[in-house]
């Protein structure tokens, strides 16, 4: 009985540990974490509380994930060495787990805004924005590629930087402030997609912070000129200048079933005369 007093049942064990006694007697069932004493005549297990880092150990590994049969067998043959290259691993997999989420947040709230300025939208409304500087992948385009097309070729972009899903990035298509003066409202010269993390890569295109004048149009075959016209109109009269591309981005596809209900929403960058 004195050896007993100095051990905790498995019920108080587990309690100290946050965990159900269950699974205390499962991990003695597959080889992974036994009891310091088992009464012989009744069978009762009773844990030290000297087995308590060794315990915390392995609800640590199963926490981050590592298979019972892979702890079973680092618990074996545990070192500083091992245990150094094992958490090390499990470091870089939550660090690109945490990227992958900060990714996520970001395209979520790209997607939020647009949803909130669907709610808020004057079609005839033309505006100035503040826009923060973006770093943008680009992909030449021109009047025969199809829409089909343009959405393989965004495709084949995201993946190229291992991204889980096509909803990981933004994009829309870039038009020449030039082709628009030129009367060429449906130039589009290139994709743009906005990867969600910092990339470095030459050539990549950077879209300028400051003013940008912000109008919309539905996607029709009469309305980008329409919209155009207004903008070109719009910065004459408050004495704007339009620089660089506009940047067309759809801001309804999560809620449309044709691209024929899109809404597109057009910046361009501006400053004064």
């Amino acid at each position: 009985m004195e050896k007993k007093r100095k051990l905790l049942t498995i019920g108080r064990f587990a309690a100290l540990h946050g965990i159900n006694k269950k699974t205390l007697m499962w991990y003695d069932e597959v080889g992974l974490f036994h009891p310091s004493y088992i009464d012989p005549e009744n069978g009762y297990r009773y844990y030290s509380y000297y087995q308590s880092a060794v315990l915390e150990t392995i609800l640590l590994l199963r926490e981050l994930d590592v298979p019972i049969d892979e702890i079973r067998a680092f618990m074996k043959h545990r070192s500083a060495a091992s245990m150094q290259q094992l958490l090390q691993e499990k470091i870089d997999d939550l660090d690109r787990s945490m990227a992958h989420l900060k990714a996520v947040r970001k395209t979520l709230s790209y997607h939020c805004q647009n949803m909130q300025t669907l709610l808020t939208m004057d079609l005839s409304e033309i505006s100035i924005v503040q826009e923060k500087e973006r770093s943008f992948i680009t992909v030449d385009i021109d009047r025969d590629t199809t829409f089909d097309k343009q959405v393989e070729m965004i495709v084949a972009e995201t993946k190229k930087y291992q991204l889980r899903r096509l909803h990981d990035a933004s994009y829309g298509t870039m038009i020449a402030v030039d082709s628009l003066r030129n009367g060429n409202f449906e130039d589009h010269s290139k994709l743009f997609i906005e990867i969600p993390f910092p990339i470095k890569k030459d050539g990549s295109h950077i879209r300028p912070a400051g003013d940008h004048v912000r109008a919309f149009y539905r996607d029709a075959a009469e309305n980008p000129a329409l919209c155009y016209q207004r903008i070109f109109g719009y910065a004459q009269k408050h004495g704007l200048v339009l620089s660089g591309y506009s940047y067309e981005v759809i801001i309804n596809e999560n809620v449309i079933d044709q691209t024929a209900d899109a809404l597109v929403q057009v910046e361009i960058p501006v400053r004064p005369k």
